[in-house]
């Protein structure tokens, strides 16, 4: 059997690979601790599956909705983003995507072909590069500084005829860096100016920790909004990740190009799903302050712990999100390990604990590990880490 070159160029998620290695290893009945994955250990709160349950005894996922979504949802995701951005974007400005993964992907492929570039910061989720490159399009790296931020700087060092977006997340992942209002003002400038459109993707946007605050290019005026595209879903803040829905918010024409693109892709969300973000999206929030203030509690216990690990390294704490991004290479060197790869190899092996590759997000030398797990397996998690390191320290 023959496959397409465009099968051949792409990679399988790393993180995604490691987690199904430490699901492996758990099936086998070795007692390991998953800090891989992005996904909330929290179960959907009871009012959502509820609505889903309803939803199915009512025979309302019975049937194929349209591709764009269901008018509930886009009704409760133009009253959500109104309450949490005061910015209004109309249930026609808005598709219903099957995740803001397919959403990212979608807009790829609407908005970019061979011979564009788009600007992407390092560190970043794994899946951009690999997105854009089914497109047909060349992912560019922007360097960052020591929080992990791009700046108007970097970016004229990476910005070429042939540029067409500029992807950010924020809070980030790997990293949970947020940026503040002053800095994306002036990546939203710089982008006007260079007229490169942007796509923010705010799927983290609610969880922000220790008084830090979110803000999103779509909120720095009209000239910056109108050049970007919002996206977000309920996966993260809902702990709904296994629901699979996400959005895109943006101009008319660009939804219309999205909406053709996803008839014949996604073909519908998920019936049973869009009922369930219904309710999310229209409920008090307050389950997902709940959440929110868990993992707060969560960083704030385990940064200094980790920062604490032999030849580990954090120059600033995180803001959002639920990842740690460590600098490693004294813990490589450390343990006499060829590079961060096999130190995280080890690590899964010999501790027992799941983390990821930095490289996986474009920068060697650090890995990545998730607290959205409870705080006992954490701790245990770093001491098991702990454990395995001072083998080596003399």
């Amino acid at each position: 059997m023959k496959f397409s070159t465009r099968a051949n160029m792409i990679q399988p998620s790393a993180t995604v690979a490691v987690s199904n290695k430490a699901k492996q290893m758990i099936k086998d009945g070795i007692d390991v601790i998953n800090l891989s994955i992005g996904e909330p250990d929290f179960e959907t709160p009871d009012f959502i599956n509820d609505a889903a349950k309803a939803a199915i005894d009512s025979g309302k996922s019975s049937f194929y909705t349209p591709a764009s979504g269901i008018s509930e949802l886009k009704e409760a995701i133009s009253e959500r983003i109104k309450a949490d951005y005061g910015v209004m974007y109309s249930p026609d400005n808005i598709s219903v995507a099957v995740g803001a993964k397919m959403a990212l992907y979608t807009l790829f492929q609407v908005l970019t072909e061979q011979g564009d570039e788009v600007l992407i910061p390092q560190p970043s989720w794994v899946s951009y590069t690999q997105q854009v490159i089914l497109s047909g399009a060349t992912p560019v790296m922007v360097p960052t500084n020591n929080e992990f931020k791009i700046t108007p700087d970097s970016l004229d060092k990476t910005v070429t005829k042939n540029t067409k977006v500029l992807i950010l997340n924020s809070p980030q992942n790997p990293t949970g860096t947020v940026y503040s209002r002053d800095e994306l003002t002036a990546i939203g400038n710089w982008a006007v100016m260079h007229n490169i459109t942007m796509i923010a993707d705010d799927i983290y946007q609610k969880l922000v920790y220790n008084d830090n605050q979110f803000v999103s290019l779509v909120q720095l005026g009209d000239q910056i909004a109108a050049s970007t595209i919002l996206v977000n879903g309920v996966s993260k803040a809902y702990s709904m990740t296994g629901w699979r829905i996400g959005y895109i918010a943006g101009e008319p024409e660009l939804i219309q190009k999205v909406n053709a693109m996803a008839s014949h892709s996604q073909g519908s969300p998920t019936a049973v799903s869009e009922y369930a973000a219904v309710a999310a999206f229209n409920s008090d929030q307050s389950a997902v302050e709940s959440m929110r203030i868990e993992f707060e509690k969560r960083l704030n216990t385990i940064y200094p712990k980790v920062n604490a690990l032999p030849g580990f390294k954090m120059e600033f704490k995180p803001q959002g999100a639920f990842y740690l991004f460590p600098e490693v290479s004294e813990a490589v060197k450390l343990t006499g390990s060829k590079n961060t790869s096999e130190l995280v190899e080890r690590i899964l092996t010999e501790a027992h604990v799941a983390v990821v590759d930095g490289a996986a997000f474009s920068m060697d030398n650090h890995l990545r590990l998730s607290y959205a797990t409870s705080l006992d397996d954490l701790e245990t998690a770093i001491q098991r880490i702990s454990d395995y390191l001072n083998q080596f320290v003399q």
